[in-house]
C-alpha cells in the first residue's frame, strides 16, 4: 500500500463544504485506511486534504 490524498480547495466555498466534501471522501475510503484529515488556509483559499492508505497510483 502506498500514501495517498485526496485534496479539496476552494477559495468560494465556506469551510462546512469543503469539509463536509473531505468527510464523505474519508467515509467511502473507511475507517481502516484513513490517515488522517489536514486543513490550511491562505488569503481565504481554504484546503482540507484527506490522507489514506490506498492501492497503486494515485489518480489526478
Amino acid at each position: 500500500m502506498q500514501v495517498q490524498f485526496e485534496v479539496f480547495r476552494g477559495s468560494w466555498a465556506s469551510w462546512n463544504a469543503l469539509f463536509d466534501q473531505a468527510a464523505e471522501f474519508a467515509s467511502r475510503v473507511g475507517s481502516e485506511r484513513l490517515i488522517s484529515i489536514s486543513h490550511s488556509e491562505d488569503e481565504n483559499d481554504g484546503v482540507v486534504t484527506v490522507w489514506y492508505w490506498g492501492h497503486g497510483r494515485r489518480r489526478d
